[in-house]
C-alpha cells in the first residue's frame, strides 16, 4: 500500500497509508483462491465470510462487499486499518506458503471507504417484540459498539453510556490520526446511530449512576466495556519529574484534545527534543510517533527484550523505523534524572540479556552486571501497558474481579458474576486488540440474547 514518505509524514498528522485505489482493489482480490475451507474466515474474531467479500469485490460488486462484511463487522473502517491481519486472517492465508497472502485488510479498508464516501444506507432492524426490551451499555470502545451494533440489529433498545464528551472510547483517545482518522470513527458510531443505538456521553456509570440503577431504570441487561484506561508506571526513581508522562496522558492530550492543533485548541503539550518511550507495544509506537510529530529531534523506544518479542505490530515497527526511531533493545530504564527546575534531563539504563521463558512465554530480561549507562534525553514517556478503569469497579463492589482488577468472566460468554451482567475488551483483557474486544463484544451480544429470551 502506497504511503506517505517519511520526511513528509512526520510533519503532519495526515494518514499514513492511502489506501488501495480501486484497481489496486481488483488486482488483489483477483488473486484470492477462495478456498472452500476458508481459513482466514476461522481466523478472524468477528467471523467476516472473507472469500465472499473478496469475490463480490473482484466482481465490482462494491456495495455487496461492504454489506457481506456489515453481516458480522459494525467497524469495517476502523479494523481495516488497525487490526493485526498478520496474526489473524492473513496469517491463515494459504498463500503464505509460496508467496504473500491476500491483502485482506486493504480489501477491508477499500469496501469500508468506498461506502463511506456514497452514503451508507442502514439496514432495518429486526423487531424482536411488541414491546422492546432495554439493554446498557457501558462505554463506547470497540467492545461495547459491537455489542450495541449487534443488538440493535436484533431488535433490542439499545442506550450506550459514555463516559467522555464524545463516542469512541480507545478508538478516539487512543489511536493517533496519521493511524486512524477521528473522522472514520466518527462516520462509524453515526451508522450504529442509525441503526437504533442511543449514545449519552458525559455519563460516568459509576459517578452519575449506579449499575443497580440502570437496572431500576428498566434496563434488563448490562453490558459493561469500560476499558483499560488507568496507566502503569515502572516505580522507579524520577517518574514524578516535569516532562514524564504516561502514553495514556500523552495520547489523550494530542488524539482527544488535539494538542497538536495548538493554538487553535488550547491544549499544548510539552514535548522537548529528545524523547524516550519505554516499551514495545503499539501504544508505545504510537507515543513515539506523535513525539516526532510534535518537534522532538531524536526519539528513542527503549525495550528490556528483543525485537522479536516486541508485541507491537510488524507494520507500526517498521514505520517507526523508517520514521528514524531508534530502537535501544535490551535495555531497562533504573532511574530518571533531573535538573535543578524539576525538568528530566537524563535517563539511566542497564543492558539485559534474555533468560528462561517467564510465565508469559517469553524469555525473561536478566540484567547484565556492570552494563549501566546514561541516556541523553528530555523527556520519557512510559508505555508499559494498562490496567482496568477503576471507577465502574469501585463502584460495583460485588463485581468479581481478579488480582489485576480484570473483569472475571465465562469465555464463552462473556457473562460475569452478576446476573444479567456482561463485560469484555481490555475491562476483563488487559490492554488489548480491537478486534479481540470486537470479538468479546459479539459473543456477549449472543449470550445476551439467549439468556433474555430465557427470561422471558
Amino acid at each position: 500500500m502506497n504511503k506517505q514518505s517519511p520526511t513528509e509524514r512526520i510533519k503532519n498528522f495526515k494518514e499514513v497509508a492511502f489506501g488501495l485505489s480501486e484497481e489496486e482493489a481488483l488486482k488483489e482480490a483477483s488473486r484470492c483462491l477462495f478456498c472452500k475451507k476458508a481459513k482466514c474466515s476461522m481466523n478472524c474474531p468477528v467471523e467476516i465470510d472473507i472469500p465472499a467479500f473478496i469475490n463480490a469485490l473482484k466482481k465490482k460488486e462494491f456495495d455487496r462487499a461492504i454489506k457481506v462484511i456489515k453481516e458480522k463487522n459494525n467497524l469495517p473502517g476502523v479494523c481495516g486499518r488497525v487490526c493485526p491481519q498478520e496474526n489473524q486472517c492473513e496469517g491463515a492465508c494459504v498463500l503464505n506458503a509460496k508467496k504473500a497472502p491476500i491483502n485482506i485488510g486493504g480489501l477491508e479498508r477499500f469496501a469500508a471507504d468506498y461506502e463511506l464516501k456514497s452514503k451508507p444506507s442502514a439496514p432495518s432492524p429486526k423487531p424482536l417484540t411488541a414491546k422492546q426490551i432495554k439493554i446498557a451499555i457501558i462505554g463506547s470502545g470497540p467492545a461495547g459498539l459491537t455489542c450495541a451494533g449487534d443488538l440493535a440489529r436484533m431488535g433490542y433498545q439499545v442506550t450506550v453510556f459514555e463516559a467522555l464528551h464524545i463516542a469512541g472510547g480507545v478508538l478516539m483517545y487512543g489511536i493517533p490520526e496519521f493511524r486512524l482518522p477521528k473522522e472514520i470513527v466518527k462516520k462509524e458510531v453515526e451508522y450504529l446511530a442509525s441503526l437504533g443505538v442511543k449514545i449519552k456521553t458525559n455519563f460516568i456509570v459509576g459517578k452519575t449512576s449506579l449499575l443497580k440503577d440502570i437496572f431500576e431504570q428498566g434496563y434488563k441487561a448490562v453490558f459493561a466495556g469500560t476499558g483499560a484506561g488507568l496507566p502503569s508506571f515502572m516505580n522507579i526513581p524520577g517518574e514524578n519529574l516535569n516532562r514524564v508522562y504516561s502514553s495514556n496522558e500523552l495520547l489523550t492530550r494530542v488524539n482527544l484534545m488535539k494538542a497538536y492543533l495548538f493554538p487553535e485548541y488550547d491544549t499544548p503539550i510539552n514535548v522537548g527534543k529528545k524523547v524516550a518511550v519505554i516499551g514495545g507495544g503499539n501504544t508505545a509506537m504510537d507515543s513515539a510517533r506523535v513525539s516526532l510529530r510534535l518537534g522532538a529531534e531524536k526519539v528513542y523506544i527503549v525495550y528490556r527484550r528483543t525485537e522479536n518479542e516486541m508485541p507491537a505490530r510488524k507494520e507500526e515497527r517498521e514505520n517507526a523505523k523508517e520514521e528514524g526511531i531508534e530502537f535501544h533493545i535490551l535495555t531497562l530504564p533504573k532511574k530518571i534524572s533531573g535538573d535543578d527546575k524539576g525538568f528530566v534531563n537524563s535517563m539511566e539504563c542497564i543492558k539485559m540479556e534474555l533468560g528462561e521463558p517467564d510465565d508469559s512465554g517469553r524469555r525473561r530480561p536478566v540484567a547484565i552486571k556492570g552494563s549501566e549507562f546514561t541516556m541523553d534525553v528530555d523527556t520519557v514517556i512510559i508505555a508499559v501497558g494498562q490496567s482496568p478503569n477503576p471507577v465502574f469497579l469501585k463502584a460495583t463492589p460485588e463485581l468479581k474481579l481478579d488480582k489485576w482488577d480484570k473483569i472475571i468472566i465465562d469465555p464463552a460468554t462473556q457473562a460475569t458474576n452478576i446476573k444479567g451482567v456482561y463485560a469484555g475488551g481490555d475491562a476483563t483483557e488487559g490492554d488489548d486488540t480491537v478486534i479481540a474486544a470486537m470479538g468479546a463484544g459479539k459473543r456477549a451480544a449472543k449470550a445476551m440474547h439467549k439468556y433474555l429470551e430465557n427470561e422471558k
